[in-house]
């Protein structure tokens, strides 16, 4: 195999992957939580490098945890967009300086620039697996829940006075939103995969007629943001990870100038 075709699949299943956490998390109008979680893996993976543990593990468990101390502070603030917005960016902040304070604590060796901002050209088997099994389980909790997640994006009121366990059900998507983060650490970094995110998430629900459909067009937007953004950075030799950062940036910028 040529030495660029791992890196490019890794690319389109990172690409296909992000947006759907993304579009789920813009309906619920919680897409902060995604930049929160990216960087509350930091610590997990710190400590899971340390201890010999899967990184894939320990990073879901600290971005899931960042969510949730995140949510036990905002408390009754939920109403005030200030203070949710002021809590979400502190939470972000102290779990990232915490992550990097554990690097030289713990007396590991990590790539920060890799782990922050990503680096395909390092595509390792692994890094397809987890990518493949983090769609393969946002697949699945997509498939399984989409009712209630339709029911709980058009009227969250109505959600809650229907009783549905909205809790488990936003505790699981923060779960597995930590875990894409973690498998796409290797295309984007944690720090660049909001864009990858957002970005796709933003022109696939633009004129769709269901969150399906949603979906499915932020996937394709997210392969061909991903997967042309690394030949383009092949061919202008320059870092992947950055530039799909600036691509979806500069996507949103043509789609709203449009």
């Amino acid at each position: 195999m040529s030495w660029w075709i791992l890196p490019l699949l890794l690319a389109l299943l990172t690409g296909a992957l992000c947006p759907i956490s993304g579009a789920l998390l813009i309906v619920q109008g919680r897409v902060m939580q995604a930049n929160l979680i990216s960087h509350a893996v930091l610590p997990g993976l710190a400590l899971a490098v340390a201890f010999g543990l899967p990184p894939n593990v320990g990073g879901s468990i600290s971005g899931l945890l960042g969510a949730l101390v995140a949510e036990r502070l905002l408390g009754g603030h939920r109403q005030n967009a200030a203070n949710h917005g002021a809590v979400m960016n502190t939470v972000l902040a102290g779990f990232l300086g915490l992550g990097v304070l554990l690097v030289p604590l713990l007396g590991i060796r990590v790539d920060l620039e890799a782990t922050l901002f990503g680096d395909l050209l390092l595509t390792r088997p692994v890094d397809l697996l987890q990518a493949g099994g983090g769609l393969l389980l946002q697949g699945l909790f997509f498939a399984a829940c989409y009712r209630p997640l339709v029911f709980l994006s058009v009227d969250p009121m109505g959600a809650a006075a229907s009783g549905l366990p909205l809790r488990a059900l936003k505790l699981a998507l923060a779960g597995i939103t930590a875990f894409v983060i973690v498998s796409s650490m290797a295309a984007v970094g944690v720090v660049l995969v909001v864009g990858l995110m957002c970005a796709p998430a933003l022109v696939g629900l633009a004129g769709a007629t269901s969150l399906r459909q949603a979906v499915l067009r932020a996937s394709a937007a997210g392969m061909a943001l991903s997967g042309g953004g690394f030949l383009l950075a092949l061919l202008l030799n320059l870092p992947p990870g950055p530039l799909i950062g600036v691509l979806c940036m500069g996507l949103v910028v043509v789609r709203r100038g449009c």
